[in-house]
């Protein structure tokens, strides 16, 4: 992909520690034992941990805050290298900052390097796994959070690399 004035790179080589403005949010939470954790490998993000269904839990994930207003964006790609599970990527705006998040499932091919591109379509407005009844417009430039989870009683070990998340305008996405 072409970087130019429509796209905006999250994650590239050379961006500094991609480790400093990531949170971990873990079902520890609502005393679940899952654990996980970020680190910077090779200018890419890891996340990795293990997700344990004792205690009621199931779930990780990492978010970070990010402004996208200025972005005119109709594409959120991803390029990343996964171990064969099914994550989430989740999406916050201002007007759900703290509760519900616009959500995509996605699954990743073992240890192979994949680009998976969405669009607002492909978002569900969530609370706690479960899509609401009624369904905001999601507006990529309104995001205000960013976010990814591994939950759906995939219970074990896990890890997915990031080496870049991207915004993009759909008439260059070809590029």
């Amino acid at each position: 992909m072409k970087t130019n004035p429509t796209t905006s790179l999250l994650l590239l080589s050379g961006s500094g520690d991609l480790t400093l403005h990531w949170q971990i949010v873990n079902d520890s939470v609502m005393g679940g034992l899952s654990t996980s954790q970020a680190y910077e490998k090779d200018n890419s993000l890891i996340f990795t941990g293990h997700v344990s269904l004792e205690n009621n839990g199931g779930f990780a994930s990492i978010r970070t805050t990010i402004n996208t207003n200025k972005e005119n964006a109709n594409l959120i790609s991803l390029r990343l290298k996964g171990d064969g599970q099914t994550y989430q990527l989740r999406l916050r705006t201002s007007q759900f900052l703290d509760g519900p998040a616009y959500t995509t499932s996605f699954a990743t091919l073992k240890n192979q390097w994949q680009v998976i591109t969405f669009s607002a379509d492909d978002f569900s407005l969530t609370y706690r796994g479960k899509a609401l009844q009624q369904q905001a417009t999601l507006h990529f430039n309104d995001i205000q959070q960013l976010g990814l989870m591994i939950a759906k009683k995939q219970q074990g070990n896990f890890k997915i690399e990031l080496k870049q998340i991207a915004f993009t305008n759909k008439a260059t996405a070809a590029d």
